[in-house]
């Protein structure tokens, strides 16, 4: 790669990093400071909700750090591979307990269930999420796995994930609009911290994708 490019791939990336932490922290003080808290195990439903947000905001981040592990993690192509799965697996199973939560929080609330198009969107998102991450497994990690299929399906591979990724950040957007308005946040201090994680979300989701357009260094 150009020493030019290569600078300003890590730049990206390295905002992109900067970004993910803002967005936690705002996440964090929102739901710990404006809402009631977070709890897997509550007779308030309200903190069960809250690990839905916190959880699948966090399959948002740490997906977008595992489509940036090749420019983020040096060593062999091998090994980021390997860091590129495990950060994908986290996501996955940070997803799936987000909406584990959700559908708890409404059982304990006597909600229904999958009524919102974010709600489709959300479980339409997860199910290919995880489908591309088992095709990629048996593509690219799976030891029968041959070499000339893999860059075949790379291409195909890139781009359905960031399809899927831009997909998620779309619901989470969606579903941040829900939440603020159904708890009616408007001109408030809780309303800025809100459209503040949305805003950053979608820079974090711009600087990610730029990060998978620039060449890679080898």
């Amino acid at each position: 790669m150009p020493r030019g490019l290569q600078v300003q791939a890590t730049s990206i990336t390295l905002f992109a990093h900067l970004l993910f932490i803002a967005i936690i922290t705002l996440v964090l003080i929102w739901l710990l400071h404006f809402r009631e808290g977070v709890a897997f195990n509550s007779s308030n439903p309200i903190k069960i909700f809250n690990l839905h947000p916190l959880l699948m905001l966090g399959f948002i981040l740490v997906g977008g750090e595992a489509i940036m592990a090749y420019k983020s993690f040096p060593g062999k192509r091998r090994s980021v591979k390997v860091v590129h799965l495990l950060l994908h697996l986290i996501a996955l199973l940070a997803g799936i307990l987000g909406i584990i939560a959700v559908f708890k929080s409404k059982k304990n609330a006597h909600l229904a269930n999958m009524y919102t198009f974010h709600s489709w969107l959300g479980m339409s998102a997860i199910s290919l999420f995880g489908l591309q991450y088992i095709l990629g497994f048996f593509s690219f990690m799976f030891p029968g796995a041959e070499m000339s299929t893999g860059a075949t399906l790379l291409p195909w591979h890139r781009f359905m994930g960031m399809v899927i990724f831009l997909l998620v950040v779309a619901t989470a957007g969606m579903g941040l609009v829900e939440y603020f308005m159904f708890l009616g946040l408007f001109r408030s201090p809780e309303a800025l911290v809100v459209n503040f994680i949305g805003l950053l979300l979608f820079l974090y989701a711009v600087f990610v994708t730029l990060s998978l357009i620039l060449p890679t260094n080898y």
